[in-house]
């Protein structure tokens, strides 16, 4: 079988991966909950190959997510679910629905006023599915989310309906105050001899980083994309303080804390005056 541009390709190759008898063993052997982790794992890789601004990557990375949807529609349609046309046809009509401003007399000349509208139909669209039964103004956000991204919708659902701090000053408080209490809890653990285990100062950890996120949320910051930003300087620094031990004949675990922290802050210092760091 060829490689083409037609997605019909693309379902063909999988319809033969799943035959049974001439199929992927492994490919056979897979249901939505075993590819579920991959399609999380490549949507990932997704914002990853964004985040890198490598448009060649994110061809390819595309591709596997495309993948992903191709999988699980061809295991639908072996259920007598729905098939590859049915989500097709979904996401159509869907996209033909919430932009009546396009496709309708509707006219939204802003982004933010799109975004009501989209917000508005979308509830709509909620409210018929649900008929007469109630449901919570926290409602329909996924468990399955990355808990930064869960809490962030959830804060946004709560803000919609006045439950939200004014101003990103009174969160840096709440993030103070959270701070304190956890100091008050290592207090607490230490004084009891429990220094080694403190899992009230972890759950108020939790409450910070809640707090951290609505900080992110009322400065229009994704804290998602945010860490992943610190992870990779972290990681790009730490490059650095093993390249100048190397230097030295050293490696990380035969330098004190006090030599590393003095590279890392160089390190930090090069990156400030824009001097890049050598691979």
């Amino acid at each position: 079988m060829t490689p083409s541009r037609d997605i019909g390709r693309l379902i063909e190759i999988m319809a033969a991966l799943r035959m049974p008898g001439t199929g992927c063993p492994w490919d056979l052997a897979q249901n939505f909950s075993t590819i579920a982790p991959y399609t999380l794992e490549e949507a990932y890789e997704v914002a990853d190959a964004i985040a890198r601004s490598d448009l060649g990557d994110l061809k390819d990375e595309l591709g596997d997510l495309l993948l992903q949807v191709v999988f699980h529609a061809r295991m639908a349609e072996e259920a007598g679910a729905f098939d590859f046309g049915d989500v097709v046809q979904a996401i159509t009509e869907k996209l033909v629905r919430r932009h009546p401003h396009v496709f309708g007399d509707e006219r939204s000349s802003t982004p933010q006023a799109v975004e009501g509208l989209w917000e508005r139909i979308k509830a709509e669209e909620k409210a018929a599915r649900n008929g007469a039964r109630q449901q919570g103004a926290l409602a329909g956000v996924p468990v399955a989310l990355p808990a930064l991204t869960r809490a962030l919708k959830l804060q946004e659902k709560a803000g919609k309906v006045g439950f939200d701090w004014n101003d990103p000053h009174a969160v840096l408080r709440k993030i103070r105050e959270e701070a304190d209490e956890i100091e008050v809890a290592l207090g607490h653990a230490s004084a009891a001899g429990r220094a080694s285990s403190v899992p009230e100062a972890a759950a108020e950890v939790g409450d910070l980083l809640f707090a951290a996120v609505n900080l992110a949320r009322h400065l229009r910051a994704d804290p998602e994309a945010l860490l992943r930003a610190t992870n990779q300087k972290f990681e790009r620094r730490f490059a650095a303080i093993e390249r100048a031990l190397a230097a030295k004949g050293k490696t990380p675990s035969e330098a004190s804390l006090e030599e590393m922290d003095a590279l890392w802050d160089e390190a930090k210092a090069q990156e400030r005056r824009g001097v890049p760091n050598s691979e």
